[in-house]
């Protein structure tokens, strides 16, 4: 297999609080809010000023949508950021922060960001200020509201299930519990995250390479505003095209309650080491079995692959390896544009060097080298 470079040396790791500004381009590899968000978190626990330039510029609306304004204002109170441009749309961001982050009590309204309210993720904001939170000295509490299950962005089952796991194992202390369901387009659903601060200051290091055999396959199918029956024939179908391959799914049924209407299917693997996430959620005009079956085949795909991280968690493992106390190992699906890009942000800032040993676009070893 060749191995990919990310194009950037590493360098020193930053000492204490660096007041140089570090310019970075929003439109570098993927190219959307990722890079953003990251980019402030890890500004915010280094203490460095950043400008982010290019905002969202491989999007078809460029500049900061309401879930990127509500991530970019929850960083900048945590560690009370000197902010510019922090307005919709806004394609250049300046961010200064001029604390350590600070434990508290947060509320983080995503609708708030835009008038007539918005069903942003709540998981990708919760993303965002987990790891600047686990740095700081004490306890938080945070209220999330907007959407938690919705298109282009994880679940909150996911986020509940198989993202947070995995930050618990690296050493963040936390939990998540869900209050209300928050589908597009009003969203207003609401997330609480309760989390200490990483014993010792640093996150531990990961080493996932194997992920040993499938434990089973649990989850639910759950339908807001709409027949249950809708949920039963999600729920089947997922059974049935795991089935095919010898493989039994226990998917609950529910129905809950939502400004929306919305259905989805959500599940995940549990395997010996490891656990990976499966999302299908509906849309108006998509049959409830299409729903299913792309989360299905989704899972197949990955459990073929004898992958230990799934693809949408890769890109996630980087910033908390590039923090931690030692080298990280962890085998992905896929090489993403996301992975790519987190990989090169880490080195943007001299914190770690990352190795990826594979093809693009395929399986890989992902090696994460902080600079300690």
């Amino acid at each position: 297999m060749g191995v990919l470079s990310t194009g950037f040396p590493a360098g020193a790791a930053p000492q204490g609080r660096m007041t140089e500004r570090l310019v970075i381009d929003g439109s570098h590899g993927e190219g959307g809010g990722q890079i953003l968000r990251s980019a402030l978190g890890l500004a915010a626990i280094t203490g460095r000023r950043v400008t982010v330039e290019n905002i969202r510029a491989r999007r078809k609306r460029p500049g900061l949508a309401a879930q990127h304004l509500a991530a970019v204002r929850a960083l900048a109170e945590i560690c009370d950021a000197r902010l510019e441009g922090d307005s919709l749309d806004s394609v250049r961001l300046d961010f200064e922060p001029r604390s350590r982050p600070r434990a508290g009590r947060y509320r983080f309204d995503i609708g708030a960001e835009r008038e007539g309210g918005s069903a942003g993720s709540v998981a990708l904001v919760l993303q965002a200020v987990a790891p600047v939170l686990a740095h700081a000295d004490g306890e938080s509490e945070v209220q999330l509201i907007g959407g938690t299950h919705v298109i282009f962005s994880p679940s909150y089952d996911y986020a509940r299930d198989v993202w947070l796991p995995a930050f618990n194992e690296m050493g963040l202390m936390a939990e998540l519990q869900l209050a209300r369901w928050g589908c597009y387009p009003a969203g207003q659903g609401e997330v609480h995250l309760r989390m200490s601060a990483l014993a010792g200051g640093v996150f531990r290091p990961l080493q996932r390479v194997r992920r040993g055999h499938l434990n089973g396959v649990w989850g639910r199918s759950v339908v807001t505003r709409l027949p249950v029956t809708v949920a039963s024939r999600m729920a089947n179908r997922v059974g049935a095209v795991l089935a095919g391959e010898g493989i039994t799914a226990d998917i609950a049924l529910e129905t809950v309650a939502s400004v929306s209407v919305g259905a989805g299917v959500f599940f995940t693997a549990q395997y010996e080491f490891a656990r990976a996430g499966f999302t299908g959620l509906g849309a108006r005009g998509k049959p409830a079995e299409l729903v299913a079956e792309e989360a299905a085949r989704a899972f197949l795909a990955f459990h073929r692959s004898a992958a230990a991280v799934d693809r949408h968690l890769g890109d996630q493992l980087i910033v908390p390896a590039a923090l931690a106390g030692a080298p990280s190992r962890f085998q992905v699906e896929e090489v993403s544009d996301h992975l790519t890009t987190s990989a090169w942000l880490v080195e943007r800032f001299a914190v770690a060097r990352v190795g990826i040993s594979g093809e693009p676009h395929g399986p890989a070893i992902v090696t994460v080298t902080p600079h300690r």
